[in-house]
């Protein structure tokens, strides 16, 4: 009996969103953000754009990505330190919920998007969306980000802790026993923010409620896209999992 085919429903904040307007959102940033690498832009269908940005975004290396975004990563860590101060630890939310099916259980995708051992990890945080341009582990678990965060004109480095939930602001969901979620800090330890990824089973799949804390002072128009950003990231993301040998 042939596997039943994945579906992934997406609700933005409470709207529906159809999985063609998550794909042209993808195929939009793809030329900008090659254009903020400096690297051309990638042509094809999305899945070889996809495949051959990934390629091209994992052959700089990290610190040469660093160094090319070095202006942005330097003016976006001064925004993010500001919007906090004045943000007085208030936080605003970015929400997207999936509704996956023909993809396996929440705890099963949930043990694969956290192997940090597995041999395609790097290429598949980097592949699952065009604004990843970093995403790197350190021995001691925490994660180096260096992305462009929903619509901001500016690339921005953070490092998420999985281990430290103390300053999320979002509180656990009971119904959704499957947590990965951790506090987002700049270089030198200022927490900005972080993520609440709550997951749950549901028949014939799992339901994934994917929340982003920014400081309360963030522009709604950025937590509009960066909605987007997650629907994009994690839709990859649940689709590299099924196609897992």
């Amino acid at each position: 009996m042939p596997p039943a085919p994945l579906s992934i429903r997406t609700v933005l904040d409470g709207r529906p969103v159809s999985r063609d307007d998550v794909l042209k959102w993808e195929a939009g940033r793809m030329r900008k953000a090659a254009a903020k690498l400096g690297l051309p832009a990638p042509r094809g269908d999305l899945a070889q754009m996809r495949t051959s940005f990934a390629d091209a975004k994992l052959a700089l290396g990290p610190d040469e990505v660093r160094r090319r975004l070095n202006r942005d990563l330097r003016l976006s860590e001064t925004v993010s330190r500001a919007l906090t101060g004045l943000s007085r630890g208030r936080r605003a939310l970015s929400t997207c919920d999936l509704y996956v099916s023909g993809a396996g259980r929440a705890g099963e995708f949930v043990d694969w998007f956290c192997d940090t051992g597995r041999s395609d990890y790097a290429r598949s945080m980097i592949a699952a969306n065009p604004d990843h341009f970093l995403i790197d582990t350190a021995p001691d678990g925490r994660q180096e980000v260096v992305e462009t965060t929903g619509g901001s004109p500016l690339a921005t480095r953070f490092f998420i802790d999985y281990a430290d939930t103390s300053s999320l602001v979002t509180p656990r969901d009971a119904e959704f026993p499957l947590d990965a979620s951790g506090v987002a800090r700049t270089a030198a330890g200022q927490a900005i923010g972080g993520v609440r990824h709550e997951f749950r089973d549901q028949d014939g799949g799992f339901h994934a409620r994917l929340r982003v804390e920014f400081p309360k002072l963030t522009a709604p128009a950025m937590l509009r896209e960066h909605r987007l950003h997650l629907a994009c990231e994690f839709s990859n993301w649940i689709a590299m999992f099924r196609a897992r040998p």
